[in-house]
């Protein structure tokens, strides 16, 4: 066993100066899939190196896929084809990745060998059924444990067929998943959403050269296609710069600029949300990159109030919430979420941790069973569980920048997923952070 590793944040400090975060976790994981899975060979700049996106290529290359990298960002991945991939000698690790398994199932249903999917005790945890039901009824053979928690045990050979398929839940991943099995379907496969979410399989299918039709909220391919090599420059990520969104926000004298973030529609929900509370951000030139947008952003401490978050906000500001919690306590007034039950279902149940952290921080949060009501007040210092969860580790440890005395984050370690470097970092913008 690894020793644990716990994040000791002095109060105090304010962020400033110039820093570009990790690449895109979302971009990243699906670089290595398509590319993986094109003819030619596809040149990645930007990758995000956590774990959970090492995760993803490992598994391709026990498929046989070779790939030179990741060094500095920069990936060469040799594809093999949509259906030149090897049948693996073991069971392929997501470590702790939702984005990974989900995905990887639609692909893995298309093909002619057996395969299984296992992930760490929190992945394992995670549900399932939204993604092998539908799989299911497009004709392939997925096997859940328990509950339809992981293990996933994927039979090959299967004749997969066309899906027109209502979502009950926006789930960004769930439509990839069948839009992935699509490739390997006979027909038209096609997905319908309830609310929007982020749109970076089409944009990046695209990109491969794969004909997608978005009609409104329904997303639809034929299969049978091929996906072409290309060049991906993958964007800071957005949900790793909102630690710094919010952190700038609260604390005062903060007057930071992230550099090329991705600023997809389907992701600017936190920006959007901030600027309801009353944050002071700017994007600065703007520009494409690879097929997605970004853009600089700036932002400066400034006073938040809290408010009502739009449910049409929340699929676009799904992972972000719980570093926007963090804002909410240092609001004036208070926040009220709803329609966000999927937040109850993330690497932790992120409500109830936020909810249970913030109230030992000396702020009153009260869970409801879709949502949370904060009121803003003064934070105090406090040891805080992150049960694992990298986002919430990070959210707690710039919650320090306004609170009365040190915060300790217990369980960080699995910030190495999507966030690698980030207490240097971090540090170098003006945290008074450090690591046991």
């Amino acid at each position: 066993m690894s020793k644990p590793v716990d994040y000791i944040v002095q109060p105090g400090g304010k962020l400033t100066g110039r820093i570009r975060v990790p690449g895109d976790k979302s971009i990243s994981h699906r670089s290595v899939m398509l590319g993986a899975l094109a003819e030619g060979t596809t040149r990645v700049t930007g990758l995000l190196e956590g774990e959970d996106v090492l995760s993803t290529l490992g598994a391709f290359r026990s498929m046989g896929v070779r790939a030179e990298g990741p060094d500095h960002g920069k990936l060469v991945i040799h594809g093999v084809g949509l259906r030149g991939l090897k049948a693996p000698k073991q069971a392929l690790d997501m470590g702790n990745s939702g984005t990974a398994m989900r995905l990887m199932a639609g692909i893995l249903a298309g093909q002619a060998f057996d395969s299984e999917l296992v992930g760490d005790a929190s992945l394992s945890k995670r549900p399932m059924k939204r993604v092998s039901d539908p799989l299911g009824a497009m004709g392939a053979a997925v096997a859940t444990a328990a509950v339809g928690r992981p293990p996933l045990r994927i039979a090959g050979g299967r004749k997969l067929h066309e899906i027109d398929y209502q979502m009950p839940v926006a789930s960004a991943q769930v439509k990839s998943c069948l839009l992935f099995a699509g490739l390997y379907a006979e027909g038209e496969t096609s997905v319908t959403e309830p609310a929007p979410t982020r749109d970076h399989t089409e944009r990046m299918l695209r990109g491969f050269g794969y004909a997608v039709k978005t009609a409104g909220a329904r997303v639809s391919l034929q299969g049978g296609g091929r996906l072409k090599a290309c060049d991906i420059d993958v964007p800071a990520d957005i949900s790793s710069a909102t630690f710094f969104l919010v952190g700038a926000s609260i604390a005062p004298g903060s007057d930071i600029v992230l550099e090329h973030v991705g600023v997809n529609p389907t992701r600017i929900g936190v920006i959007n949300i901030l600027k309801l509370m009353g944050a002071n951000l700017e994007l600065l030139n703007p520009r494409e990159a690879g097929g997605e947008p970004v853009a600089d952003i700036r932002v400066r401490a400034a006073n938040l109030r809290g408010i009502r978050i739009p449910e049409d906000q929340v699929p676009l500001a799904i992972d972000e919430f719980p570093a926007l919690f963090v804002a909410a306590a240092c609001a004036q007034g208070e926040t009220v979420l709803t329609g966000a039950h999927e937040l109850r279902v993330k690497e932790s149940d992120r409500i109830a941790v936020m909810a249970q952290g913030l109230k030992h921080l000396g702020i009153a949060a009260r869970e409801t069973p879709d949502g949370i009501v904060i009121q803003g007040g003064r934070l105090q210092g406090g040891e805080i569980d992150s049960h694992g969860d990298h986002r919430i580790a990070m959210s707690f440890a710039m919650a320090a920048l306004r609170a009365a005395g040190p915060i300790t984050v217990r369980d960080c370690k699995n910030v190495d997923t999507s966030f690698p470097g980030f207490i240097e970092l971090a540090a170098r913008a003006g945290l008074l952070i450090r690591h046991n």
